[in-house]
């Protein structure tokens, strides 16, 4: 499914700073979020999907590429200091996601309805909003 020129201009132009600072980091991990569960809409529906229900059709490479990229935002959140209780929440819904994406076809459809890496992000932006208040983006 190739994406147009705009959507490609869209996203580069979204690419976030490389900065370790709290702000850059929102940036970084709103954008994988997008990637991984928001990239596309299925046709005449205004469905969201990413790359994680793509990629995780491919057998075994694809659910380990997936768990790679969801693991980069507990990563990250992990720098930014959050309590260990966070992170293992965030390594859990991961794992979920990862262990039944895993199941054939079953497997395919889950990743539809769990969507591991939009829980990470809520969980990541309640962390900046209360601790980085700067970092606060108002969403209209």
């Amino acid at each position: 499914m190739p994406i147009s020129q705009d959507q490609f201009d869209q996203i580069a132009k979204s690419l976030p700073a490389m900065g370790k600072d709290p702000h850059s980091v929102r940036q970084r991990v709103e954008a994988m979020e997008q990637l991984l569960e928001r990239s596309f809409h299925i046709p005449g529906t205004k469905i969201p999907f990413g790359l994680d229900s793509v990629v995780g059709l491919v057998p075994v490479l694809g659910d380990i590429v997936t768990a790679a990229m969801g693991a980069y935002m507990v990563w990250e959140a992990r720098n930014l200091g959050m309590s260990k209780w966070h992170l293992m929440r965030m390594t859990a819904n991961v794992g979920i996601d990862t262990a039944l994406g895993a199941i054939p076809l079953v497997g395919d459809a889950f990743d539809f309805v769990w969507r591991s890496n939009s829980k990470n992000l809520r969980i990541i932006k309640k962390h900046l909003d209360k601790h980085h208040p700067g970092t606060r983006i108002i969403e209209g």
